[in-house]
């Protein structure tokens, strides 16, 4: 599942704990001219698989047409839902595979390695990686030092958006630490309008507001340990967190709906309930990409709705949680060679600069130049995101196995959405937590 306006340093990595760090090249070049026009694939026709609905699919659909122009290949776009790695499941084993995958998260990337399903990336798809993305991208696309993973979409889960209205009406400005924002979100609750709406409907935004306090209060070290279940969720740590959002949760009248509001409330929803014409609340929590649904509200960036970096916890460093879709290719689709091709052009600055100039994109390839970014604030979060390089820390329940991290009503989403129903006892959280990762990475 999912970048700033102005990004704080960005943590330094001591190690991104993935699975692999080397990368190496594919067997085969197929696709080292896609992006280069003419119609070579004319009669061609790629099946591609993703989570996008909305606004984002449109825009993606709109990069596909390109690769069309560019090449003369038909693509098919089939919509996933949150739950690819059983959707993708399915396919292979009836048959229908696509030929190509946008992956949210880097453990079902793992794991469609692991499980034999995907075909190496090609050298001249590698290459483009090795000239125009810093290496943590390519790590983060490299199993066992095979590259299987080209990600094209980056975003930032470490930004509060607000309204502009809101905050003044209440007279507060963006804060620069989570406990003046909880005093500004009272502040702003009691001036009549709720604080927060939140996307509780959607188990995926709440493991961001856990990760986001996670990395700042716990430190960029056991953030990369729990990553990969080197230290359990009982940890004391894991707990501190988990109270430290719990304390936010039972605060019914900071959020729009209470609780129970919340967790009807889908992320699109959440959105709206803050930038809408009747909102509900003054700021809502999630990445970069809420810049594209402001947009669908017909509201502008930058002056309906701003943002500021999530906040630094507890006297920690602010936090630059970061996200990606991923491309790969599998090896069970019917036309390998056209979805190689597809890939390869999706490596190129002119298919990030289609999504770049629709808006609610950016992308890690530092070829893409700036000025294609047509909303001012996203070009900053571009710049950011690039200029961090190795800094950004991977969103943590992409990292995990899809059974525990990324899958709709089952693992953290589920447990998470269960504790902002009851945050009474994050202790007891905590081991529900542990007890579902400790399957899920034996698994």
């Amino acid at each position: 599942m999912r970048v700033r306006h102005t990004l704080p340093a960005a943590v330094a990595v001591a190690g991104l704990a993935m699975t692999a760090t080397a990368c190496g090249g594919g067997s085969s070049d197929s696709g080292s001219s896609a992006a280069k026009g003419g119609q070579s694939l004319k009669g061609h026709t790629v099946t591609v698989a993703g989570v996008w609905t909305g606004e984002e699919q449109a825009s993606f659909k709109k990069v596909l047409q390109g690769f069309t122009d560019a090449t003369g290949a038909k693509t098919d776009f089939v919509s996933t839902g949150d739950n690819v790695s059983t959707v993708i499941g399915t396919k292979i084993a009836g048959g229908d595979a696509p030929d190509v995958v946008m992956v949210p998260q880097v453990g079902v990337v793992q794991q469609f390695a692991s499980s034999g399903w995907l075909q190496p990336l090609s050298s001249a798809v590698d290459a483009e990686v090795t000239q125009n993305y810093a290496p943590v991208w390519k790590n983060y696309g490299t199993v066992k030092g095979q590259l299987y993973a080209l990600y094209f979409k980056a975003s930032d889960k470490s930004t509060v958006w607000y309204s502009p209205t809101a905050f003044a009406n209440a007279g507060v400005t963006p804060p620069t630490t989570y406990a003046q924002m909880m005093t500004d979100a009272k502040t702003i609750s009691d001036s009549g309008l709720a604080a927060f709406s939140v996307g509780g409907q959607d188990g995926w935004p709440l493991t961001d507001w856990f990760e986001n306090i996670y990395l700042s209060q716990a430190g960029p070290g056991n953030y990369d340990k729990l990553a990969q279940h080197q230290i359990k969720w009982t940890d004391p740590t894991v707990v501190k967190a988990l109270t430290t959002l719990g304390d936010f949760f039972k605060q019914d009248d900071l959020i729009a709906g209470g609780r129970k509001g919340a967790l009807a409330t889908d992320f699109p929803t959440s959105v709206e309930q803050v930038f809408g014409d009747s909102p509900k609340a003054g700021m809502t929590y999630e990445g970069d990409f809420v810049s594209g649904n402001v947009q669908s509200l017909h509201k502008k960036v930058g002056t309906d709705a701003k943002f500021f970096p999530f906040p630094a916890v507890d006297g920690g460093q602010p936090p630059v949680v970061g996200g990606g879709d991923a491309a790969v290719v599998l090896n069970k689709g019917k036309d390998k060679a056209a979805g190689m091709a597809l890939v390869k052009y999706l490596a190129s600055p002119q298919a990030a600069a289609i999504w770049a100039k629709a808006g609610g994109f950016i992308s890690p390839n530092k070829a893409v130049p700036l000025t294609d970014y047509t909303d001012p604030t996203l070009r900053e979060t571009a710049k950011s995101i690039v200029d961090a390089g190795n800094g950004v820390r991977f969103d943590m329940s992409d990292q995990a196995p899809a059974a525990f991290g990324g899958t709709a009503g089952t693992g953290e989403w589920k447990i998470l959405q269960d504790f902002l129903r009851d945050p009474s006892n994050p202790a007891k959280t905590a081991q529900t937590l542990e007890s579902a990762a400790a399957k899920a990475y034996q698994g």
